[in-house]
Parts: structure tokens; sequence; C-alpha cells
């Protein structure tokens, strides 16, 4: 490993860590596609396992043991190290949880790519909250859908927040960003999909009637945290699905319904538990 001790802040590497936002590494010019920082041995874990490849890692010294053999095909990556105080400094907060790893993004597949094997998909329409998304990433790698489809104005699964929650999922779940409903209706039909939008409305059938007999291949739509639902994802839906309530609640939480949902249509032939 290339280790060089943290003294300057303003050092060259570390701007990775201090001065850009996660919107403002997604956007760097150098290397193409931008940056994400992954938090947490565990998470860099999952990101090496995915072939992410990593620009740089900060951590405590404490925990080079832990991330040493991680990076053994890595060994021009540099590794930052410092105190707990200088790199709480650098960073804005205490890096209890080991280590922060700068990591290249991967190129997003052609949706089309994703759909060609798979049955059950999960397609997130303007979900703004990066913990939800997390939480939902870490429902369909637990509950057995195939992948995730996000709108184009949906929160990042690579912010920061989104997979610390996902407990690192994001990097192992194949997702890829759609174009809008004029367009994506189409990809999703011409993949042999039943476009399921969980909503609430006049029409809909309840999740027990939709999963006693589903059709081979389902995506799931999930609306934004407020609002529900778009016209437009209403209107490319074949089928509109609610999830029956009590006590006058009208729905759950999205991260919470999307479990919910992903459980009624879990893949038996998968082994899960009825």
């Amino acid at each position: 490993m290339q280790i060089h001790r943290v003294t300057d802040l303003t050092a060259d590497g570390l701007a990775d860590y201090s001065r850009l936002t996660d919107v403002a590494l997604r956007r760097v010019s150098e290397p193409e596609g931008g940056l994400y920082i992954a938090e947490s041995t565990k998470v860099i874990t999952r990101a090496l396992a995915a072939g992410h490849r990593p620009r740089s890692v900060l951590l405590q010294e404490q925990w080079l043991p832990d991330v040493e053999p991680l990076l053994e095909q890595y060994p021009d990556v540099p590794v930052f190290v410092g105190e707990a105080g200088v790199l709480e400094q650098l960073t804005g907060y205490n890096l209890h949880r080991g280590a922060l790893a700068a990591m290249h993004r991967p190129v997003l597949p052609d949706p089309r790519d994703l759909l060609r094997d798979a049955r059950r998909v999960v397609v997130l329409e303007d979900i703004v909250d990066h913990t939800n998304v997390g939480a939902i990433f870490r429902s369909v790698a637990g509950l057995g859908a195939d992948a995730v489809l996000v709108s184009p104005r949906c929160a990042d699964p690579l912010y920061r927040r989104s997979v610390r929650v996902s407990m690192g999922t994001v990097l192992q779940v194949p997702w890829t960003r759609i174009p809008e409903w004029d367009e994506a209706t189409g990809i999703l039909h011409d993949a042999g999909f039943d476009i399921a939008a969980l909503a609430l409305a006049d029409d809909a059938v309840t999740l027990d009637e939709y999963a006693a007999a589903p059709p081979e291949r389902v995506a799931m739509v999930l609306g934004s945290e407020g609002d529900g639902l778009s016209r437009r994802a209403l209107a490319s839906a074949d089928t509109v699905v609610t999830i029956p309530m009590l006590h006058g609640v009208d729905s759950l939480n999205v991260a919470s319904a999307s479990a919910v949902a992903l459980w009624a249509l879990r893949a038996r032939s998968q082994g899960m538990p009825e």
C-alpha cells in the first residue's frame, strides 16, 4: 500500500473527502463518470466485490489491518492515514465506521440489459429521500428482486447516506436509470413486464389479489414520499395495486411498502419461506 500520513489538509488527493459534496463528486471531470464515497470496511468490501475501482482510502491507523487485504490488487492506490481529530477536521464528522474510500463510479448499464433475464424489478419514481432509497435497496437485496430502475429525478443510490442505510447492498443489486415514462413504458413492455403501480386508486386491486396469481414478469413502481406516483406513471401502469390498511391509516412509508410488496411477490422458486 502507498501510505500517506495526513498532516496538511490541503494536500493532493484529500479534496475528495473535504471540499467536494456528493453532487460535486458525481460531476468531477477526472475520472470520467465521477466518484462516490464508500463508508466503512463492510461497504468498501462490497464495492470491491462488485468490481468498483478505488481512487484512494482515508482511515485511522487502527483500521489499516482491516483494509490492507482488501487492497492487495490495488498496490498503487494511496491510503491516507491520520489521527481521529485531524480526519474529523478534514471530513466534518467522526470516522467511527473504520474507513472511507473514494470509488470510481461504474458505468450504468442499459436498462434493456438488466431486464433481459429479470423477473421482478422495482422502479423508483422521483424518490428524493436518500434514506428511503437505501432502505428500498436493502429490501430488494433481502427479498429477491432482480434489479432496481430509477427515474431521472430520483435520488442518487450512490449518495453516501443511501449506501450506508442500504448496508452496501446498492453495490450488489443491479440498477440503472431509465428515461421518462413515454420511453420507459415501451422498454418495460417490450421486455414482457406487467407494470404494477403501488398506489391508492378506486380501481386498484389489493396486493393479496395481485400476488395470488402474479404475472411472470413484474415491474413494481414506487412513488415519491409526498405526492406519490405521477399521472404519467399511473397512466403507464397495467395494474394499480394497493396494500390493505387498518385503523384509518391509508398507506405506509415508501420503504416499508416496498418490503411488504416484495415479500408478497417473493419468488418461491428461490427457496424463500412461505
